[in-house]
């Protein structure tokens, strides 16, 4: 094992993905043992083809990248095995950035994998603040790019993209907002909550501008519904007092409640409303509610909220490399880390699959046009389910599927993600009803 960076350093398995979050390094994490046609690798090595990886590994967003150093970890077999072109298999560098969840410092350390580790295909995951201005590096420099976790409307949109003008070097597969408003509101829907006043707590980045989107966001999707917004407005992240946005949503009375929030903005928002007296009948939040952590921050005041689910064990797929279920990969990520399973773990495995496939699938990847064709027409099972870029709904784009959860308290600080609604996808079983808070 070598690093591309820094080669002195001494870096162990489990402490790579901190020094690279800690000194900006790019960490080789496979490549090693590819051996030649003459101790039976079964055809010639060819040169070494290099991945760069981007995420955010420190700062806020840091719950998403929490599974990165895992997922890489179980995957070593096969990024050791290479990828297979005719009679030759090339060995895989994998080149890991932390993004420190900062967009300027995704768009430098991309640039660095483009200009000096001269990658020859990017991968990126985590929200639009990560996803977009990589992809745009990429697109910039004509670098295939597959990125995954954030909704496809703030990929596209978010980047001044349209459906009559596609990008060509950059591809994107995870759910769009017009999915989870639908999970969303089945989830008021099965308390009875229709045609009523929402609060939406959305943040002054990335993902609270696309959510909020006149013309193409979330919010005006729930207005179709016959819902009303109560926008408690655009705020900076991490912003320590929400009395302004508390207040409105009081005085409307809002029964439900959705919203994108860093994590650490919802544990203040979610304690500052617990004080002032807030508490819809429902709440349903993006981003912030996606990790076991963030509930427990919470205490009892966590129980019954609600996010979407992307990914859980509960999931019926199976890993295209490993082949691991869902069930399988969420109970080796526990027994590894000790740690309870987090929705991150499929996409990010899933975007190595689709990665792996799309160099096989290129025929020669020296031809970053063969690279992004193959992207292009790939139709692949995963573990977090099909990735199919030949059906939309836009080019460039593919979907993922989606279901709602509400976190469970089982003991003090103990919180279960259980799955209430499935509409769409009875393939994943529902566990519960929705519950109020």
């Amino acid at each position: 094992m070598t690093t591309s960076e820094h080669s002195s350093d001494r870096v162990t398995r489990r402490g790579f993905l901190g020094v690279a979050g800690s000194t900006g390094a790019g960490l080789i994490v496979a490549g090693c043992g590819v051996k030649s046609s003459s101790s039976g690798s079964g055809g010639a090595t060819g040169r070494t083809v290099k991945l760069g990886y981007v995420t955010p590994q420190t700062g806020p967003l840091a719950p998403f990248g929490e599974a990165d150093n895992f997922v890489i970890d179980a995957l070593r077999p096969q990024l050791r095995s290479g990828v297979r072109l005719g009679a030759k298999r090339f060995p895989l560098e994998v080149v890991v950035k932390d993004s420190q969840s900062d967009p300027k410092r995704a768009a430098d350390v991309a640039s660095e994998l483009i200009l000096k580790d001269k990658v020859d295909l990017m991968l990126v995951a985590s929200t639009p603040d990560t996803v977009n201005p990589v992809a745009d590096q990429c697109e910039a420099n004509g670098v295939p790019c597959l990125s995954s976790v954030a909704p496809w409307d703030a990929f596209v949109f978010g980047r001044k993209g349209t459906p009559d003008k596609p990008f060509k070097w950059t591809y994107h597969f995870f759910w769009g907002l017009d999915t989870i408003v639908d999970v969303y509101t089945d989830m008021w829907e099965q308390l009875g909550i229709t045609n009523a006043d929402v609060g939406a707590l959305a943040p002054n980045d990335s993902d609270g501008k696309a959510w909020a989107d006149p013309s193409t966001g979330a919010f005006p999707l729930v207005e179709k519904k016959g819902y009303t917004i109560v926008d408690g407005g655009r705020y900076q992240d991490l912003t320590n007092d929400y009395s302004a946005q508390i207040s409105r949503f009081k005085n409307a009375k809002v029964p439900a409640m959705l919203g994108v929030p860093l994590p650490p903005d919802f544990t203040t928002f979610w304690k500052q409303a617990a004080q002032q007296g807030f508490k819809p009948r429902i709440a349903t939040i993006a981003k912030a509610l996606l990790f076991p952590s963030s509930v427990e921050a919470l205490g009892d005041i966590g129980n019954n909220l609600g996010t979407e689910v992307w990914w859980s064990p509960s999931h019926p797929y199976t890993s295209s490399l490993t082949k691991q279920t869902a069930a399988q990969l969420a109970a080796e990520f526990t027994k590894s880390t000790k740690k309870q399973w987090t929705q991150p773990i499929g996409l990010v495995h899933a975007l190595f699959e689709v990665g792996i496939k799309v160099l096989t699938d290129s025929g020669d990847i020296d031809n970053k046009q063969k690279i992004v064709d193959s992207i292009a027409a790939l139709k692949l099972d995963t573990v977090a389910g099909e990735v199919d870029f030949t059906s939309g709904p836009v080019k460039n784009v593919a979907t993922t599927v989606l279901v709602g959860g509400q976190w469970r308290q089982q003991s003090p600080g103990k919180f279960d993600l259980v799955i209430v609604s499935n509409n769409g996808h009875p393939e994943i079983p529902a566990g519960g009803k929705v519950q109020e808070l």
